[in-house]
């Protein structure tokens, strides 16, 4: 199993309740298909970029999950069809050793130079 998350990008428009029934039925895919559910963020609503469909806001949901990739697959599918959900983006997560900042990481060294490039002269241009 890996582990992933989807940011859900949901119509404002929708009631409360609707909103907590699409992410119910994406933890129960999850769950049903032997992944692990972690946790789900509620951002609120916040401005989009550009507009979605003639709308300029969207409610926000992180959803973070263990799965294999045919339960990711089934699940977009899902969110596809699904009416209320204006976007989805499922990445696969890092682990936090993995995303160290630049200058925590050690410098790399240059690759060997090639005998034209050791030997070529500079033309000045």
């Amino acid at each position: 199993m890996n582990p992933y998350e989807i940011m859900l990008l949901l119509d404002p428009e929708l009631a409360d309740e609707r909103q907590g029934e699409i992410i119910a039925r994406a933890r129960g895919l999850v769950e049903q298909r032997g992944g692990a559910w972690q946790n789900q963020d509620a951002w609120g609503r916040r401005r989009l970029a550009f507009e979605i469909d003639h709308k300029g806001e969207a409610a926000y949901h992180l959803l973070h999950f263990d799965c294999d990739a045919e339960t990711l697959e089934e699940l977009t599918r899902v969110l596809k069809i699904t009416d209320g959900v204006l976007r989805h983006m499922a990445v696969r997560r890092l682990d936090a050793a993995a995303t160290t900042s630049q200058r925590e990481r050690p410098a790399r060294e240059a690759p060997p130079r090639s005998a034209h490039q050791r030997d070529a002269v500079p033309t000045g241009e």
